[in-house]
């Protein structure tokens, strides 16, 4: 059976094919100097949903300063590889390549650019709107973040649960982290995994099992300062 037309992203006949990442954005370079291969540009909200629709990079200043000076644009990972994976009924490449993801965890992506247009840091926080990707489990992504940037070195504080904060199934995490990379660049990782107050695994009035009433997110951030 022949294979639907593939996207220009794929590689030389041998070689796997591949798509931009996060990890692919250098810190310090200018907004210029980025690569143009990701979609949906937008103005970030903390890691949160996207805001104002932007062309691309270059529309940084459109977004409003963070209190730090940072502006954050938002993008997401080219969806072309996932369509052409489906085309062909290559589950395995499905998977890979399917939404913004990194070590298979959805993912809110997002640079952080100055006033320059100098690119001073990324910004990955887990996205709870993906249940398919067990949710519960996101807490998890902070081992292979901690794994990618080495294991030893990093100053982490656990924090005090706070009044109704309970565990998850027996599990409470609620972290935060910090490592310097060398060149200037930093890294901060926090990480919860709890129940906040008013939230329960059995609903009171009925006496049934609830859905999502929990927080399980990752938020990291590497930033190279001036």
């Amino acid at each position: 059976m022949l294979l639907a037309c593939a996207p220009a992203a794929l590689a030389a006949p041998g070689e796997r094919p591949k798509r931009l990442e996060v990890w692919d954005l250098e810190l310090g370079v200018q907004v210029e100097q980025l690569p143009d291969e990701f979609i949906d540009y937008a103005c970030g909200t903390n890691g949160g949903a996207p805001a104002l629709p932007l062309a691309g990079w270059r529309d940084f200043r459109r977004c409003r300063p963070e209190p730090g000076g940072w502006r954050e644009v938002y993008f997401r990972y080219d969806d072309e590889l996932e369509y052409w994976a489906k085309a062909n009924n290559l589950s395995p490449q499905m998977e890979q390549f399917s939404g913004t993801k990194t070590y298979g965890f959805p993912v809110v992506v997002s640079a952080l650019i100055d006033d320059g247009g100098t690119v001073r840091g990324v910004r990955l926080v887990s996205d709870p709107r993906f249940e398919s990707h067990n949710r519960d489990e996101a807490y998890l992504l902070r081992n292979f973040l901690t794994a990618r940037f080495g294991r030893d070195g990093w100053a982490c504080e656990t924090l005090a649960a706070e009044a109704g904060e309970t565990a998850v199934d027996g599990i409470f995490v609620k972290e935060r982290c910090r490592k310097d990379i060398g060149g200037g660049t930093a890294a901060s990782l926090s990480t919860r995994h709890l129940r906040k107050a008013g939230q329960s695994p059995i609903d009171p009035r009925t006496g049934r099992e609830t859905t999502g009433q929990f927080e399980s997110v990752v938020r990291f951030e590497l930033v190279r300062g001036k």
